[in-house]
């Protein structure tokens, strides 16, 4: 790609993200996950922005019978399908925004990136951080540690040890 397609693509998702600035949160069912979640909508409230949730099934890898792996796959898209629709209604019923909803099957990091490359009105992406002492979760590491310069948008990265009063102050 040369200067200019990288000008023009910047160009496009600056004009994109004028028009409408989404917020990206990937969703899991983890408490840090629902405080990025209330700091998304809240941001998104206050700038007349959207919110689109990202739940991402890992490939099935039980591969001895295709009717088993299959079954695996379809019970796993319908958890992450009524998980979606739980912080939808949370989103919808604290805010009145309706989220978009996608759901991909693979690796997390791929498909949230295929999703970035795809929506030009996503304009930030929203993380929750554990507060444990593993670490603050793979995907935040990952993007914290190689990723962060090379982002096509900002990343906000809420920490989990964060309260729903003081993510309602920030916002």
């Amino acid at each position: 790609m040369n200067v200019a397609d990288d000008s023009q693509a910047s160009n496009s998702r600056e004009t994109a993200a004028s028009q409408r600035r989404k917020f990206l949160v990937i969703v899991d069912d983890t408490p840090e996950c629902r405080l990025a979640l209330r700091f998304a909508t809240r941001r998104a409230v206050n700038t007349g922005g959207g919110v689109m949730l990202l739940s991402v099934v890992p490939p099935a890898e039980f591969q001895h019978w295709l009717g088993v792996e299959t079954l695996m796959q379809e019970e796993a898209r319908e958890t992450a399908e009524a998980l979606l629709k739980q912080l939808a209604a949370d989103v919808n019923k604290s805010s009145g925004i309706v989220p978009e909803l996608v759901i991909r099957i693979g690796q997390t990091s791929e498909e949230m990136m295929d999703l970035l490359n795809g929506d030009d009105e996503i304009s930030v992406l929203v993380l929750g951080a554990s507060a444990e002492e593993e670490g603050p979760g793979p995907l935040v590491s990952a993007l914290a540690n190689q990723l962060s310069s090379t982002f096509p948008i900002p990343i906000t990265i809420v920490p989990g040890n964060l309260s729903v009063e003081q993510i309602d102050a920030l916002t």
